[in-house]
C-alpha cells in the first residue's frame, strides 16, 4: 500500500487547495488509497487499513471494479457504439479514467464526469483532458440531485441521443431511506431508447468479512454506506435489458481468457433501454 505523504502534497501542482476538513474520511479519498493512489490523508488512511485488516480481499475488490469499468466504458464504445457517457461518482482521476478509454476507442466520445468530493473537483479541473475530437465536462454535485445533474450535464451531452449512465461504486453511498432506486429510475428516464446503464455495487451477500468491513466505515465516515444483495442490486436494472454476461462479480464481468475470475464482494452488469 502507499506510504503516508504530506497532507499538503495531496493537490496538483499549482492548485489553490479547496476548503474540506482533511481530519474527516471521505469514501473517494479512502477508495484512492485503496487503488494505489497518492491522492488521500491520514483520517483516510487509518480507515481504509482498519477495513483491510477486518477484510484482506478490500484492495482485490475495488481494483476489480475499476477494471470493471475500463471493460465496461471500452464495450459500450467499441461495440455498442455509445458516444456520450454521464460518469457519476467518478472518484479522483486515476489510469484509464472513463474518458481517456471511450476516447481512445472512439476521440469524438463527450463525457461528464459528475462528483462532490473538493479534492476530485481540483483533480478533475487539472487533470480531466479530451481528446480534440469529443470534450469532457466536470459537475460538481451529489447524485440525490438528479435535477441539477442532468441541466448541468445537458451543456455537453445531447439527452435526444443514446447516453451511458455510469455508476460504479457509487451507490452504496445512497442509504435506503433517500431510495436509490428512484435516483436510477430518474437518470434512466432522462435519456432515450439505446441507452445504458453501466452499474457496480458492494455485495452484502459473497463473504462476511465484506460486512464486517462496511461496519468500519461506517464508524468512520460521515455519510455511511450500504452494502446491498445482489437481489437488491439487480432491481436497479428493472425495466432494462442486461447484456451478457449479466449481474456477476466484477471479476467476472467480460474478464477474458486467463484473468482472476474468483468471485469477490462486488456486483456489476451492463443494461441496455430499449
Amino acid at each position: 500500500m502507499p506510504a503516508g505523504r504530506d497532507d499538503r502534497d495531496a493537490l496538483p501542482q499549482n492548485m489553490p487547495p479547496p476548503l474540506f476538513d482533511t481530519g474527516v474520511p471521505h469514501i473517494a479519498r479512502v477508495y484512492n488509497y485503496w487503488l494505489g493512489g497518492k491522492d488521500h490523508f491520514a483520517a483516510d488512511r487509518e480507515l481504509a487499513e482498519r477495513f483491510i485488516a477486518a477484510d484482506p480481499e478490500v484492495t482485490a475488490g475495488v481494483r476489480a471494479n475499476r477494471a470493471f469499468l475500463g471493460r465496461a466504458v471500452h464495450f459500450l464504445a467499441a461495440k455498442a457504439r455509445i458516444r456520450q457517457f454521464l460518469d457519476i461518482g467518478t472518484g479522483v482521476p486515476t489510469a484509464n479514467n472513463t474518458h481517456e478509454v471511450a476516447q481512445r476507442a472512439a476521440p469524438d466520445s463527450r463525457i461528464v464526469y459528475v462528483d462532490n468530493d473538493p479534492i476530485v473537483l481540483a483533480h478533475a479541473r487539472a487533470l480531466l483532458t479530451s481528446d480534440p475530437g469529443g470534450a469532457t465536462d466536470y459537475i460538481d454535485a451529489d447524485l440525490r440531485n438528479t435535477g441539477m445533474i442532468l441541466a448541468q450535464a445537458a451543456r455537453t451531452l445531447d439527452f435526444g441521443r443514446p447516453v451511458a449512465v455510469m455508476l460504479a461504486g457509487i451507490l452504496q453511498c445512497i442509504p435506503d431511506k433517500d431510495d436509490p432506486r428512484a435516483i436510477v429510475a430518474a437518470l434512466m428516464a432522462a435519456v432515450p431508447p439505446g441507452s445504458y446503464l453501466a452499474l457496480s455495487h458492494p455485495a452484502a451477500d459473497v463473504h462476511a468479512q465484506a460486512r464486517a468491513g462496511a461496519a468500519l466505515l461506517n464508524e468512520g465516515l460521515a455519510t455511511p454506506v450500504t452494502f446491498r444483495t445482489r437481489a437488491a442490486i439487480a432491481r436497479f436494472f428493472d425495466g432494462l435489458e442486461l447484456v451478457e454476461p449479466g449481474l456477476v462479480s466484477t471479476s467476472q464481468w467480460r474478464s477474458g481468457a486467463g484473468a482472476d475470475s474468483r468471485p469477490l464482494a462486488n456486483w456489476a452488469g451492463v443494461a441496455r433501454k430499449t
